[in-house]
């Protein structure tokens, strides 16, 4: 094995020393009458004249002020350069070089990351904002501008030249819709666009259509709270009044029983189980009496019934089950033997409910026979019959309840136990 050199040893620890440096041979080869020192003496000794005679300057600070070198030229050691003239990176990040013409570190400017691509928004917006297309300047006074106006129009100079930039941009874009309101239009352009943005005759008869069911809807809607709400509280205040004047008539004894009038009141209906007290008035016109919110009885004018008074017979009465107080709205809760009591100005007459006739046509008018068939009685005698419509909200069929009589009390005894309880 070849043994390791002397010199080659001792390299890690002495370096170049160890041959002598750099210093050593620069004085063999350069030294003081050396061959190489005598030719270049002359032209060592003309650059330190000339850098006597007028001082160099360096390249520049960071602020691009020129300093002057603090040594003659030949005494001057090279160093790196730097960008922008006073500080440049390694490839290490962590390492910043200050340059040694500097007085203090100066600071890099910021990266900017977002010059690595285009700034495309920004370019969308400068040219969104700016006219892309300007007005075509058209020389002479006004009626030269509006023939150029109309030949551009007619001739689709102004609306066919830009086409291939609205294709790119779309004609709802910025820059079509602002390329439209600068353009101008022809008269048959002008008037086609007037009827495209006229509604057709299909869109005016659907918008009238549509009014007019709208306007049907909200009468129908006032029309039902009319007669569901506002048709019972007219109602009950007449029919209160009514009662009210009846009994302060007989009070008074300026009435006395007889023949009524009809629409006029002569005897008040209590159904204590339905907590119900209506007038009675003669006759069964809707306007007068049923309307009113009272009960009718049924006179001469339609089918003759008895009074209560009368020894035999049967009295006939109707009323609305439904709206204008529907005094007869719950009569088909009434069972055998709850109390129906007519109170008159001399009497009370009491009846207790014997049968009910739930559905029968309008036209069967034989309930107020004098023995009214299906009602249970078997003969003669003093009845009562409750007609009304049904189903409720209805007129289609009449619902029909009885009552025979079972007390005749005068006023005079006070009032029967079936108003007492």
């Amino acid at each position: 094995m070849t043994a390791l050199r002397p010199e080659r040893e001792s390299a890690p620890y002495g370096g170049e020393a160890a041959y002598g440096g750099a210093e050593a041979f620069e004085a063999e080869a350069f030294g003081p009458g050396t061959p190489a020192a005598d030719a270049v003496e002359p032209q060592r000794q003309w650059q330190a004249q000339q850098a006597q005679q007028s001082p160099r300057y360096d390249q520049g600070d960071w602020f691009g002020q020129q300093q002057p070198y603090a040594q003659p030229y030949e005494a001057y050691e090279p160093r790196p350069q730097a960008p922008y003239g006073g500080r440049y990176e390694s490839f290490d990040t962590t390492t910043v070089h200050e340059h040694p013409s500097t007085d203090t570190p100066q600071e890099h400017p910021p990266i900017d990351e977002e010059t690595v691509a285009l700034r495309v928004e920004e370019a969308r917006r400068i040219a969104a904002a700016a006219d892309p297309i300007p007005a075509p300047s058209v020389p002479g006074g006004r009626a030269a501008r509006r023939k150029a106006a109309r030949r551009h129009g007619r001739h689709g100079v102004s609306l066919g030249a830009h086409a291939g930039s609205e294709g790119a941009q779309g004609p709802e874009g910025p820059l079509g819709a602002a390329r439209e309101a600068s353009t101008p239009l022809s008269r048959v352009e002008a008037r086609r666009a007037a009827r495209a943005r006229k509604p057709s005759a299909g869109v005016v008869a659907s918008r009238a259509i549509g009014e007019v069911f709208i306007t049907t809807g909200v009468v129908m809607l006032l029309f039902v709270t009319y007669q569901l709400w506002w048709s019972n509280i007219r109602a009950h205040q007449q029919a209160g009044r009514e009662a009210t004047s009846l009994q302060e008539e007989w009070k008074s004894g300026k009435r006395a029983p007889g023949a009524f009038e009809p629409g006029q009141g002569f005897a008040i209906l209590h159904i204590p189980k339905l907590d119900v007290v209506v007038p009675i008035a003669e006759g069964i016109s809707k306007s007068k009496v049923l309307d009113r919110g009272m009960v009718g009885h049924y006179d001469e004018n339609s089918i003759k019934t008895a009074m209560p008074e009368e020894k035999t017979g049967n009295f006939g009465i109707a009323g609305h089950r439904n709206t204008h107080g529907e005094p007869f709205r719950y009569i088909n809760r009434l069972e055998p033997g709850d109390p129906i009591v007519v109170e008159t100005q001399d009497k009370y007459y009491v009846y207790d409910m014997a049968s009910i006739l739930p559905v029968t046509p309008p036209t069967n008018v034989s309930v107020l026979n004098p023995v009214p068939p299906g009602s249970g009685f078997t003969g003669p005698g003093r009845y009562i019959t409750l007609t009304t419509c049904t189903p409720e909200f209805t007129s289609k069929y009449r619902m029909i309840v009885w009552g025979k009589m079972v007390e005749e009390r005068p006023r005079s005894e006070g009032k029967p136990d079936a108003l007492v309880q």
